[in-house]
């Protein structure tokens, strides 16, 4: 009982790291405004960009992607550290858990970016924090996404389009390359995820109204 009380504990730590809400509190700390409140009304750092400039938007995109990074690092330093210290159930298989465990992570930490508790469970869409837990499972997928967003970026100048792209990016390549099966399902569902969140910005796409960068944002709910 005591481990799997712990193991959800691990995963709620993942969670609670997720759900600081670094573009709200930049927005506050840097502009005394509440970031929700303007623009695309969303807490990333494209809303920061377009709102406070270059530099608080920086910051916010830096420490989203670090929290994705930590989420990882952390799980795997705690669940091996679970395994060692408390006694698991004796029909528990340590290498089979550990993986699974370390995914649950993952999709701690993209559900509280999205649906902080700080903010009424509403949030950012989870590409940069997305990006952090690709990076930490494994850098090839990471720096694969990474760079998919940047050229189509450079090309469209469109945030929600890139973040996109990037996601069914490591989703491919997570199938394409050598990757345990819960790293493949995390990775799957993450970037299904993402792309969930961006259903608003789809439908702009489509209609041709999404904003480029350096162009204003619709005044929209995208909670």
């Amino acid at each position: 009982m005591v481990f799997w009380t712990a193991s959800v504990a691990g995963l709620a730590i993942a969670y609670l790291l997720g759900s600081t809400p670094t573009g709200y509190l930049v927005g506050k700390l840097l502009g005394g405004i509440d970031i929700r409140q303007h623009g695309s009304r969303s807490t990333g750092a494209t809303n920061v960009l377009r709102t406070l400039g270059k530099w608080p938007a920086f910051v916010v995109l830096l420490i989203d992607v670090l929290k994705g990074v930590a989420a990882i690092v952390f799980a795997k330093w705690f669940y091996a550290w679970l395994l060692t210290s408390l006694a698991p159930p004796t029909a528990l298989d340590p290498q089979t858990f550990l993986p699974w465990a370390i995914c649950l992570a993952g999709l701690a930490v993209l559900l509280g970016h999205g649906r902080s508790i700080w903010l009424n469970f509403t949030g950012g869409k989870s590409a940069a924090t997305g990006l952090g837990v690709l990076l930490a499972l494994s850098w090839p997928i990471g720096l694969g996404a990474a760079a998919t967003f940047c050229v189509v970026l450079a090309i469209s100048r469109i945030v929600s389009l890139s973040s996109m792209l990037s996601a069914s990016t490591a989703i491919a390549l997570v199938c394409a390359l050598e990757q345990p099966l819960p790293y493949r399902l995390l990775v799957i569902a993450g970037g299904l995820y993402v792309v969930a969140r961006h259903r608003a910005n789809i439908q702009r796409l489509v209609a041709g109204t999404e904003p480029r960068l350096g162009e204003a944002s619709p005044h929209h709910d995208i909670r």
